[in-house]
């Protein structure tokens, strides 16, 4: 009788085990056809080919049209276009597609100068007019301003261009790739980490493209073994060009401690450049993104060049944040000094100061400038770059802008103006809450994406300041990036 009880209680057991096994599945199962449902109505299906008029331009410069009211991508359409898209993806809220014709074609579009445009993942914007990209950069700003940031669109000035959209950019990083044998060396495919081949970049200074060119042909002279991300295995990963005034800089990066035949690669590149002022061997040894590692062998020259913003001189280093669009940054840091408005006794702080760059421009009209940075490296190279260039007003400080704020506003620092340059992601809201705790009379935002400085701006609005005015600046042509300038003056009622 008991073993037949034990018997009955363990069928019960396994049925009850199955029973919630089949629960917990159909659960899952109702989980997913809840997230598909969306998918499965949505009005287009992947494979689908159809005609979508595009009236917008996204994040990443690709056309958005609608087809029946929800949101389809397509890379390389441009607004004011209608064009025939097979759709390749389908998410709950949009789709994406691939141009397959253009049916009506916009009147700024234009053919693309660079033969790898399309497959390289470098620039978004080739096909359409320099006029034409700006104008799209404008309503970009314009957009998030009044759709995240709640402000008035009409506040945006046209973004300000450079003299030549091409040839810009003094730093260049090139992945390399392949296998040994058959060494390549190039740019990102789009969306990828696929490599296609090219030494030669139209929106990189000419420096840039020669020392890629050499590098290429000493690496496959000297058959070395290229790095595989796949399985963390080969040697060289990346070749590194930087052009400063005084000269230029070449960083090799291999996953190694050692690179092969390094005696041979100084004396090549020295006899094929002349211009080059310093070599660095860099090592990276982790799976990792992150392009340079932290330990540096410098072959050849100290291991730095020098850069100038206007009149100040910047000693870089391998590690060193410096901008790579020498005319467009002095744009950029003319129209913060401008709104920052000062006539000579103020106080500033500059809450993401860097290396220094924007403290220093403050500086020069300013009476005291306090820089804050989380980074320690880059604080001492604010110090060292401030000293350079003989500013005694200035004063550099290790911390978390959100911590160190509500000390100095405590010790009875009232400034009169503050400075936010942040990373993409914008700043910590506690930064901001801290900032207007201050009550300077005028806030000027320096951002790399506008989506997060809306947001940012918004929330200030909040603490008594109202956003005066916003100018645009294109550091990067033929990409779908902008920079702005946001002014923003405490309210007189807050005052």
């Amino acid at each position: 009788m008991n073993g037949t009880n034990r018997t009955s209680r363990k069928k019960q057991s396994k049925q009850h085990r199955r029973s919630n096994r089949s629960n917990s599945q159909q659960a899952i199962n109702g989980q997913l056809s809840k997230k598909q449902q969306a998918i499965l109505n949505a009005p287009v299906k992947f494979g689908d080919e159809v005609m979508v008029t595009i009236h917008g331009i996204g994040s990443s410069g690709e056309g958005v049209g609608r087809v029946d009211d929800f949101t389809v991508f397509v890379p390389f359409a441009l607004p004011g276009e209608t064009v025939k898209v097979a759709i390749d993806m389908v998410k709950k809220t949009y789709a994406t597609g691939r141009l397959l014709e253009i049916v009506t074609m916009a009147s700024n579009r234009i053919d693309a100068s660079c033969d790898l445009y399309g497959l390289c993942g470098g620039c978004q914007l080739q096909h359409i007019t320099y006029e034409g990209q700006l104008s799209l950069k404008t309503q970009k700003v314009k957009d998030v301003i009044e759709r995240i940031g709640h402000q008035n669109p009409d506040l945006v000035k046209p973004t300000l261009g450079p003299k030549e959209p091409w040839a810009y950019r003094n730093k260049m990083q090139m992945p390399v790739g392949g296998t040994k044998g058959d060494i390549q060396m190039g740019f990102y495919a789009m969306g990828s980490h696929d490599i296609v081949q090219g030494t030669n970049c139209p929106i990189q200074d000419e420096g840039n493209n020669i020392i890629a060119q050499a590098c290429y042909q000493i690496a496959k002279a000297f058959d070395i073994e290229p790095y595989d991300e796949h399985t963390g295995k080969g040697v060289l990963r990346h070749i590194i060009g930087r052009i400063g005034q005084s000269g230029w800089m070449i960083i090799l990066v291999t996953a190694t401690e050692q690179l092969p035949h390094k005696e041979k690669w100084v004396e090549k590149l020295i006899e094929r450049i002349p211009q080059v002022e310093t070599i660095v061997h860099n090592v990276n040894g982790k799976r990792t993104n992150v392009i340079l590692g932290p330990k540096n062998n410098i072959l050849y020259g100290d291991g730095t060049i020098t850069d100038h913003i206007k009149d100040l001189r910047f000693t870089l280093s391998p590690h060193s944040f410096f901008q790579v669009n020498p005319e467009q940054t002095t744009v950029l840091y003319d129209q913060a000094l401008a709104y920052a408005d000062l006539k000579g006794d103020e106080t500033v702080i500059d809450a993401y100061c860097g290396t220094g760059t924007i403290s220093l421009f403050l500086a020069h009209k300013a009476k005291h400038v306090i820089g804050i940075e989380i980074v320690e490296p880059a604080i001492i190279n604010a110090r060292e770059n401030a000293q350079r260039n003989g500013y005694d007003n200035t004063e550099f400080i290790v911390a978390d802008a959100a911590v160190e704020m509500p000390k100095l506003y405590k010790a009875g620092v009232r400034p009169d103006v503050i400075v936010f340059d942040p990373i993409r992601a914008g700043c910590k809201e506690e930064v901001l809450t801290s900032a207007a705790g201050m009550e300077p009379k005028r806030i000027v935002y320096v951002s790399c994406n506008p989506a997060t400085m809306a947001r940012d701006i918004e929330i200030l609005t909040h603490y008594g300041y109202e956003l005066q005015e916003v100018q645009p600046v294109d550091m990067f042509p033929m990409t779908a990036h902008v920079e702005a300038v946001a002014l923003l003056t405490r309210n007189e009622v807050t005052q």
